[in-house]
């Protein structure tokens, strides 16, 4: 695996050392107090640069009609299961991330991680996942410490990938319309809150979808941000469901990504109607785009049964 960052200008180098920085302040932190054995031994093995940046196609057009900016994509590798625990350890690395992004300007390119361990990572090249496959492929270790190797990568058979998209295409997407189904019947009742819920399962299970059907890969979140950025690097057509360029497209985007927890929990949560209609209408077309993409994907591997 490659360990240059040459091909970045200097300014994206700093902010990535800046960003390695800040993940091992706030991971060392939570790990700080630890009393029980495994965790005194708790280390991040690696931290890999993926995506638009590793590959050198990444886009910053942030003054543009677009609004688009391509973030930092980070794999994570740790060395026990239990570190796996996103509330527990990774949630302050997060908030930090994105106050240094979006409060303090320290960095100017936001930043996605996932966080998994070296038997998860290795077991998924084994089988031939492609989203693990293409980091070893293109990826940059922007930390390592150690030898730890990771495994040889595999490949599916043609039917076995036509198979497992096939599956993932029905059953998320499959998922994903029947929660479309309840936005409508909520907003139809006047039910904001809850039909904002459910928009947000809409979309969250067509990104989920999207990214299982392409690379058999996707993250345990329920970020709309995270599963956005990465179905967006996966086929930027999905760049246009979600205008960036004025303040309150931004805010529409992100009442929607709040729905999960605060549409369902607080009591302060409140969209109009105005607000959830445009979200919907965006939905809606995020789910026209998915569907023609996974179309290709399936396509393409039936093609490739015959061949």
């Amino acid at each position: 695996m490659r360990t240059d960052l040459d091909h970045l200008p200097p300014a994206k180098r700093r902010e990535l050392e800046l960003v390695v920085k800040l993940i091992f302040e706030e991971f060392g932190d939570a790990v700080a107090l630890a009393q029980q054995p495994w965790k005194k031994q708790a280390r991040i093995l690696k931290i890999i640069l993926f995506g638009s940046y590793a590959r050198g196609g990444w886009v910053e057009e942030p003054h543009t009609a677009k609004g688009y900016r391509s973030d930092f994509d980070l794999l994570i590798i740790v060395n026990h299961e239990k570190l796996l625990d996103r509330g527990a350890y990774w949630s302050k690395v997060d908030e930090r991330l994105i106050r240094e992004v979006d409060v303090t300007g320290a960095l100017r390119t936001p930043v996605n991680f996932i966080v998994h361990t070296l038997g998860e990572v290795n077991d998924a090249l084994s089988q031939g996942r492609y989203f693990f496959t293409d980091i070893v492929r293109e990826g940059i270790a922007i930390y390592q410490a150690g030898d730890e190797e990771l495994a040889q990568p595999q490949s599916k058979s043609a039917l076995e990938a036509l198979s497992f998209a096939q599956e993932y295409a029905r059953d998320w997407l499959g998922s994903a319309e029947e929660f479309l189904d309840n936005y409508r019947f909520n907003l139809a009742q006047g039910r904001t809150n809850n039909a904002a819920f459910q928009l947000h399962q809409a979309a969250e299970r067509m990104y989920h979808g999207l990214l299982l059907t392409l690379t058999f890969y996707t993250p345990h979140t329920h970020r709309l941000s995270a599963l956005r950025s990465m179905a967006e690097q996966a086929d930027r057509r999905l760049v246009a469901v979600w205008p960036r360029e004025t303040r309150s497209d931004r805010s529409r985007f992100e009442k929607l990504k709040d729905a999960y927890i605060k549409a369902r929990y607080s009591k302060h949560y409140e969209i109009g109607a105005d607000d959830l209609a445009w979200l919907g209408d965006r939905v809606e077309e995020l789910a026209n785009i998915v569907a023609v993409i996974c179309r290709e994907r399936i396509s393409a591997l039936e093609a490739a049964t015959r061949t």
